[in-house]
């Protein structure tokens, strides 16, 4: 099919992956992403073939993933996830980089390169994917919801930091280098966000808040644009530029005009998840090897294995290294969201087969396993904490204090 049929059957699959998901929220909560990737490659070469990817799917599908980042970029509020609870998410994230590096260094055979793609990607945590998730459950205000955006903040920015340093090409040190001076222009970009802005600035976005004009989202994007490019011309990953967008973005809203800060961000995620975002899933659904996974091989065995190494290398820290007031119900349902990812491992398996470092049957086997969490982990993660809310309803209220 043409570039214009191909962009058509992904739209109408963005629209269907919604009612699809509604419709069978009657028996069970199936996240909508799972359905834009399943009809991604029930379209795709491997199954029907009617889409196929190309350079315009592939632009549109990594300004998708890009802002996917930067959304949740946005979400991170550092001031309440700061002190003990930021320090438990950092280690648990340096535990899960060692765990995932060891556990990868163990399946490749010692081999080096490989290792460190593998490594990376099963210490991601799909922030993005699970805080729609969350925020549709309840379960992002309070005390859980500040914990799993710390802890699942660390598993978006561990992974790019270490993408950008690791995955460049670039001597580690050289790498490091480059990483501290972008972050010294980051710095200072936060420093300006943080000055007053000047009184114009606030009655712009208030004057063309509801008409054509648009100043405050075409002011967000070019703040995420120009991140983009700075990363790219530092020869970092964008995905670290898409991310630092969504932390300026949030200080200069909430600094400027906090009164109309959510329906400026009302405005870009209608944007992000009602076209950007879902092209990016069902893209990804596109270009899956599901030829190369039902082969019955070797990478139909690694998929389970990936699977069990998503709970081991990000859930385990996570439970372990959880703050102490969080109820053992609640340090569960923290590592199975913890144990979720997608994004980032698409976007490091693409890395190590554009390298010719990642054999395509592989990267098959860790984004099929991937899926299978964003599938399984949160649903299993919210009758956790729909049976925690349960036992707590039942609990007299000095019980219920001592249990937290």
């Amino acid at each position: 099919m043409d570039q214009a049929g191909t962009l058509i059957l992904i739209m109408a699959a963005a629209v269907l992956a919604p009612l699809l998901a509604h419709g069978t929220g009657r028996w069970i909560r199936i996240p909508v992403v799972i359905f834009e990737i399943v009809l991604g490659i029930l379209i795709g070469p491997d199954v029907l073939g009617w889409a196929h990817s190309d350079e315009v799917v592939d632009v549109l599908s990594d300004l998708g993933l890009s802002m996917l980042i930067f959304l949740a970029g946005y979400e991170i509020e550092f001031g309440a996830i700061r002190g003990d609870t930021l320090r438990r998410a950092s280690r648990a994230w340096v535990v899960s980089l060692l765990l995932g590096l060891a556990g990868a260094l163990a399946l490749t055979g010692f081999d080096l390169a490989r290792t460190v793609i593998i490594g990376t990607a099963l210490t991601s945590t799909a922030l993005g994917t699970v805080l729609p998730i969350l925020r549709d459950s309840g379960d992002l205000e309070g005390r859980f919801g500040t914990v799993m955006m710390a802890f699942g903040a660390l598993g978006e920015f561990g992974p790019i930091i270490a993408m950008s340093v690791l995955l460049s090409g670039r001597d580690p040190g050289a790498s490091t280098v480059v990483l501290i001076v972008f972050a010294a222009i980051t710095a200072a970009a936060v420093w300006w966000a943080l000055r007053p802005r000047p009184p114009w600035f606030s009655q712009v976005v208030r004057a063309t808040l509801h008409t054509s004009g648009q100043f405050a989202v075409r002011f967000v994007m070019l703040l995420l644009v120009a991140m983009l490019a700075l990363s790219q011309a530092f020869g970092l990953d964008v995905l670290l530029g898409a991310f630092a967008a969504g932390l300026l973005t949030r200080l200069v809203l909430q600094g400027s005009v906090p009164e109309s800060s959510e329906q400026v961000l009302e405005k870009v995620e209608a944007m992000g998840f009602g076209f950007l975002v879902p092209l990016f899933f069902i893209a990804t659904g596109i270009q899956f090897d599901l030829a190369s996974l039902l082969d019955g091989g070797r990478a139909l065995l690694l998929l389970p294995v990936f699977l069990v190494l998503f709970v081991v290398v990000r859930g385990l820290p996570a439970y372990l290294l959880a703050p102490r007031d969080l109820s053992p119900l609640s340090r569960r349902a923290l590592s199975l969201y913890s144990a979720t990812c997608l994004p980032l491992v698409v976007a490091i398996t693409a890395i190590g087969v554009d390298d010719e470092v990642l054999g395509e049957s592989t990267a098959a086997a860790l984004v099929g396993a991937a899926m299978i969490s964003v599938l399984v982990f949160p649903l299993l993660a919210m009758r956790v904490r729909a049976r925690e809310r349960h036992v707590s309803a039942k609990l007299p209220p000095a019980a219920e204090t001592e249990s937290w």
